[in-house]
């Protein structure tokens, strides 16, 4: 690896405020505010919009789309089989 060519890779806490949840990982993500963590180190924060806490996929909350309604009103509106 060719030095001073590749960003820090180190680690960094990425915080979710929405659902006030936060991890520890190693990233070459920067920011200038910093936290301290449970151990009692500092370490650079880089807050998030989303996260697996708050994502409706993960949390269960992902709205279903109702593929068969659709076709039922385009076929109501426009005509049903063969129609043209």
């Amino acid at each position: 690896m060719q030095q001073d060519k590749h960003p820090d890779y180190r680690q960094v806490v990425f915080r979710d405020r929405a659902a006030g949840y936060a991890f520890l990982t190693r990233s070459t993500a920067t920011s200038d505010q910093t936290i301290e963590w449970d151990d009692g180190e500092t370490y650079p924060v880089v807050d998030v919009e989303i996260s697996s806490e708050s994502h409706p996929f993960y949390t269960g909350k992902a709205r279903t789309v109702d593929t068969e309604g659709r076709v039922a009103r385009f076929e109501r509106r426009y005509g049903g089989e063969g129609a043209g």
